[in-house]
């Protein structure tokens, strides 16, 4: 089965969703981040790949 992986990674302005090497968005939080990658995950699972959504700590309780 073909996997979709997101990453929600740290950018200059915040967070942005990685995707088969590419970067996308700009985003305040890693919520927000989240919010967004959640449309094409969506139909990613729609299309029977095996999807993935990895959202790294930051350490801290109260991180955004």
């Amino acid at each position: 089965m073909t996997a979709a992986i997101y990453r929600i990674v740290p950018a200059t302005d915040g967070f942005c969703i990685e995707h088969d090497g590419d970067r996308t968005g700009a985003y305040a939080t890693r919520e927000a981040a989240l919010e967004a990658a959640l449309g094409p995950a969506s139909n990613a699972i729609k299309m029977g790949y095996d999807v993935t959504i990895q959202i790294p700590s930051t350490g801290s309780k109260n991180a955004n």
